[in-house]
């Protein structure tokens, strides 16, 4: 396996990571992001440190992905690829914040909600609190950042030629559309990004699946690298 075959395999793996990471979280989270007494009740704290730990791992495969792509990406415009970097590097810290929120969560549930004497009043709004801070995390990393990257790695993508036209061009039109519907929320909004997410969500997975099935496509940038490498 050359290695512009074996930076395709670890760039689209990863991408595909972190769809396999992030659903089951969402699942797993529910119950402490849905139950406004979780801290005080009788909740699952092994399904909800599970769910911190996949998010954890959807966040170092954020990182991943910019990483392994870059020395590919950068030959098509330097600064859109570190700006990519940047921007995933970003997501994934935003993301780490969320679940620290969440441990802190499961943290005081065990060792100060079952103690006598505890304020279940102060500690259920204190549990809210750290909800809400995941939920802003939620918008501004996995959603907002999203779009951005969808811009960055999609112009770079349909530029090259890496890959076929048609899967940036989704990351090209969700992107923007993401970024909208985040600002929106952020200012008031309602829920528009469960709609919106999709054809950036469609852009990834489309990409990870290309990437490990097929590689990249040749054209200029793979021939200089050959070229390079040879």
């Amino acid at each position: 396996m050359d290695s512009l075959r074996r930076t395709a395999l670890i760039g689209g793996g990863l991408y595909l990571l972190t769809f396999f990471s992030s659903i089951p979280a969402v699942f797993l989270l529910a119950p402490v992001l849905d139950d406004p007494g979780y801290i005080v009740g009788a909740g699952n704290d092994t399904a909800v440190l599970l769910g911190c730990f996949l998010d954890l791992i959807n966040a170092f495969a954020c990182i991943g992905t910019a990483v392994v792509l870059y020395p590919v990406v950068k030959r098509q415009n330097g600064s859109a690829a570190l700006g990519f970097v940047t921007s995933r590097v970003m997501e994934a810290a935003i993301i780490v914040i969320g679940v620290v929120s969440l441990l802190s969560i499961v943290t005081l549930r065990q060792d100060l909600a079952a103690t006598a004497g505890a304020d279940a009043a102060s500690l259920v709004t204190t549990g809210q609190s750290l909800v809400a801070t995941r939920n802003w995390t939620f918008l501004l990393g996995p959603d907002l950042m999203a779009g951005i990257n969808a811009l960055l790695l999609g112009s770079l993508m349909y530029r090259s030629g890496l890959v076929p036209r048609i899967i940036p061009l989704l990351g090209l039109i969700g992107g923007p559309l993401l970024i909208a519907a985040s600002i929106a929320i952020l200012f008031g909004a309602s829920s528009l990004v469960l709609i919106v997410v999709i054809p950036v969500a469609v852009w990834e997975f489309s990409l990870g699946v290309y990437l490990v099935v097929k590689g990249f496509r040749p054209c200029a940038i793979t021939a200089d690298l050959t070229t390079a490498a040879n």
